[in-house]
């Protein structure tokens, strides 16, 4: 079996993202390589060979400087080419998920999308996926190959092994209509702090904040605590927070040591988001909210007076 992983590179580094689908990639066995495509990315590539990969196939061309899915299609029907990969595992983003697709239609082979594990039986690959809600998993298979793979965000941690990698540089032409779409502007949100994928300890709101301005409550601890701030759908379609912070089913999966959870009542579709933390904190004053079933610390009172005081005495303790 050998299994080509997609890897995104993002201001000279790859991103936690591909990384933790290498690691996965690696515990599964076989020919492990990596595949990083853009311009410029020659020396982010290299780092893959920390985290398992053996060999990583590097396209680097001017075609591929913007963020553009399709002329990646192009580069990568040419490094599975050339890899003779018999899986290709995809960390889940906007990006990501058109390039799958892409590839899929390219090559006519299966994806299976949305997966929160791999396993072998034999010498078949199962995907796991949730479904119906995330209320129950199933089983997903392919039936040829290239076998196509969309893990879900978050669902991996990367995991250094100390190795190094043979870089090997790879040429891809570029169809015609590829080059069609232009990447007019592309604008990135100004944030302090870590991001809600990398951070150690996320604080999330939801409608029990009162409104934006309750968000305050959680950047206030957020910060005392070094973490990061998240926030349910239902805050996010109301205007309170932006998408980029909503951790549940249509956003973001996410896997901190510690998760403390403001004002959210714990519906399953945030569930499916944030099960995966090593703590789960709940303070709310419902004592019949659905998190309190799931949390391993719930505290049932007016987080407008206890989110403060816990954000006084860390201060102090510091």
């Amino acid at each position: 079996m050998s299994t080509l992983v997609y890897l995104e590179a993002h201001d000279g580094d790859l991103t936690k993202g591909g990384l933790g689908v290498l690691a996965k990639a690696v515990a599964l066995g076989g020919d492990v390589a990596g595949v990083v495509l853009g311009s410029g990315v020659r020396d982010a590539a290299a780092k893959a060979g920390a985290y398992g990969a053996k060999t990583v196939y590097v396209v680097d061309d001017d075609a591929l400087a913007a963020p553009l899915p399709q002329p990646r299609v192009d580069a990568l029907e040419a490094v599975v080419g050339e890899s003779g990969a018999t899986n290709v595992l995809f960390p889940a983003s906007v990006l990501t998920a058109d390039v799958a697709a892409g590839l899929s239609a390219r090559l006519d082979a299966g994806l299976n999308w949305d997966l929160t594990d791999l396993r072998l039986e034999g010498d078949d690959l199962v995907g796991v996926r949730p479904a119906l809600g995330d209320t129950v998993v199933v089983e997903v298979g392919w039936t040829t190959t290239p076998r196509l793979a969309l893990i879900r965000s978050g669902t991996f941690d990367p995991s250094e092994t100390g190795g190094t990698a043979e870089v090997k540089d790879v040429a891809a032409s570029f169809q015609d209509f590829s080059r069609l779409a232009t990447l007019v502007d592309h604008l990135e949100e100004q944030s302090s702090g870590p991001s809600i994928e990398d951070a150690d300890v996320i604080v999330a709101g939801g409608r029990g904040l009162g409104g934006p301005e309750g968000f305050s409550h959680c950047e206030e601890l957020a910060a005392a605590l070094g973490g990061a701030v998240a926030a349910t759908r239902a805050v996010v379609d109301a205007g309170w927070y932006p998408y980029s912070a909503q951790v549940g089913q249509t956003g973001k999966t996410v896997s901190p040591k510690l998760y403390i959870a403001l004002g959210i009542s714990g519906a399953i579709q945030h569930k499916v988001g944030m099960q995966g933390s090593g703590t789960i904190v709940a303070i709310n004053k419902d004592p019949n909210a659905p998190i309190f079933d799931f949390a391993d610390l719930g505290v049932v009172g007016d987080l407008t007076q206890i989110a403060p005081k816990l954000t006084e005495l860390l201060k102090a303790r510091r």
